[in-house]
């Protein structure tokens, strides 16, 4: 199980992300409860980022909208929530 962190920043973000696609609201719902529960699920595809955004890590919402956060300790029990969009958008 892992805990997510939810910045001011991040929750901006977020609602933005919801008013522009709200028919992905359900979906995003979904794959957040699931990445608590099972982070390295092959369905999120969980994946380490690299160049300007390493350190960074990103999981799959659909196939176009990629979440991005970064764990907050070696052990990998919490993550930082830091963006949310399209591929284009968050690479």
């Amino acid at each position: 199980m892992i805990e997510l962190v939810w910045t001011r920043q991040f929750s901006r973000i977020c609602r933005r992300w919801r008013r522009e696609h709200p028919e992905l609201a359900p979906v995003l719902r979904e794959r957040l409860e699931l990445f608590e529960r099972e982070p390295w699920h092959s369905s999120l595809r969980t994946h380490s980022l690299s160049g300007q955004l390493k350190g960074l890590w990103a999981i799959r919402i659909t196939y176009d909208h990629r979440l991005v956060f970064q764990f907050v300790d070696d052990a990998k029990t919490g993550a930082l929530l830091v963006d949310i969009g399209t591929h284009d958008e968050v690479y």
